[in-house]
């Protein structure tokens, strides 16, 4: 079955964790059944290549639901602002399944806006049941603009949540730091559709997941645990493996462990090598996010002296002074005293391979799936303007 339908969707995800038949949120891609067991049929964002359809049973979809709430000190009420579409969505609504209580959600079709997320919780608030939500940094940082603009309404429902699960993409330093010291319980998460959604919650697995790093890149296990991708053998083998130790999901990210808790250093795919240099894009973005106090994404373009050039976009925090640059909201340069500034700390923070040659202004970063930029996008949108 396959629908988008918020109630049906609803209904069919009941049915499915009771043994009913399989749901998919997005009409399938593959005419293959997914394996006996399924529940839900969710497809990856599609950020490493062609979208996958990966088959959740309604044990790891259960498994993970619970260990959220047994994170999050026992079950609330929960909200859902990300499309049903995607897994962070549906674990909505299985973790309100499992209360027994529906999801509370906008109509279908209305867009994310501050005032409508405000609007969205003030019902469930009333309640003395704890509020639970779960954002995209993108999400966050239009609610922190907004109260900075003189509409605090969002953040200030935000600041009365039980916990806002933040995850999705990674979150700027200062963002983080901005909604927190705004009393907002945020709780980051790391996972992915393989894992039933969030599984590391502020660097700590789940109760009941085990993180390991081979080779620096980041293995998660437990009973979260996706059965595999479905019509592609090759694709789960490649990814799903199993040890003396138990079954284990190769994620494609580069991590480090201390102390147990996981520090996501980017995805392994997304190095830059410059001048014959590995960068990593997202140790730059965090250097760049806490400067600039805004979304970055840092990407290599292709370069006849370097190989690739390290180039960074920003998104301009003065939407008007962004369109001024280009009717369509074309990409702007920055001058030359602010590029010299950007590459002076990021050389400082992280060596100067690190630092930016080029840095673009746009009013907003394209994004493929929720809250996750499309760094093949942000490529092509820069590459005829790089003279590197």
């Amino acid at each position: 079955m396959s629908t988008t339908d918020l109630p049906a969707l609803v209904d069919a995800v009941a049915r499915a964790l009771d043994g009913g038949p399989a749901v998919s949120p997005l009409p399938r891609l593959s005419t293959t059944a997914p394996p006996a067991g399924t529940a839900v049929v969710v497809r990856t964002s599609g950020s490493t290549g062609t979208p996958r359809e990966v088959a959740l049973s309604a044990p790891a979809l259960r498994a993970s639901a619970t260990a959220t709430h047994a994170r999050l000190g026992g079950p609330g009420r929960w909200v859902l602002t990300l499309p049903p579409t995607h897994v962070a969505g549906v674990q909505v609504v299985v973790r309100s399944l499992l209360t027994g209580r529906a999801p509370v959600a906008a109509p279908a079709g209305e867009r994310f806006t501050p005032a409508g997320l405000a609007a969205l919780l003030a019902e469930p608030l009333r309640d003395d049941d704890p509020v639970h939500v779960s954002l995209v940094p993108t999400q966050l940082h239009r609610v922190v603009e907004a109260a900075d603009g003189g509409e605090p309404a969002a953040l200030r429902a935000l600041a009365r949540c039980g916990a806002v699960l933040l995850g999705g993409a990674a979150t700027p330093p200062q963002l983080l730091e901005r909604a927190r010291d705004a009393g907002v319980p945020v709780v980051r998460t790391y996972g992915m559709s393989e894992t039933a959604g969030g599984c590391v919650y502020d660097g700590v697995a789940l109760p009941g997941v085990r993180v390991r790093l081979a080779d620096g890149v980041v293995e998660l296990a437990g009973p979260t645990l996706a059965t595999g991708y479905v019509g592609d053998d090759h694709a789960t083998a490649a990814a799903f493996h199993d040890g003396p130790d138990g079954r284990w999901f190769r994620t494609s990210d580069l991590g480090a462990l201390d102390g147990g808790v996981l520090r996501v250093l980017g995805r392994a795919d997304d190095v830059v090598v410059t001048g014959g240099v590995n960068v990593a894009p997202a140790a730059v973005e965090v250097v760049l996010g806490d400067l600039l106090g805004t979304e970055v994404c840092v990407v290599g373009v292709p370069d006849d002296e370097w190989g690739q050039a390290v180039v960074a976009v920003v998104v301009e925090r003065d939407q008007d002074a962004a369109r001024a640059g280009g009717r369509d909201g074309a990409p702007r340069p920055l001058d030359a005293a602010g590029l010299a500034r950007v590459r002076a700390v990021v050389a400082d923070r992280l060596g100067p391979a690190a630092a930016p040659r080029q840095v673009f202004r746009v009013p907003a970063l394209p994004l493929r799936g929720p809250g996750k930029v499309d760094r093949a996008a942000v490529v092509d949108l820069v590459r005829p303007r790089t003279a590197c």
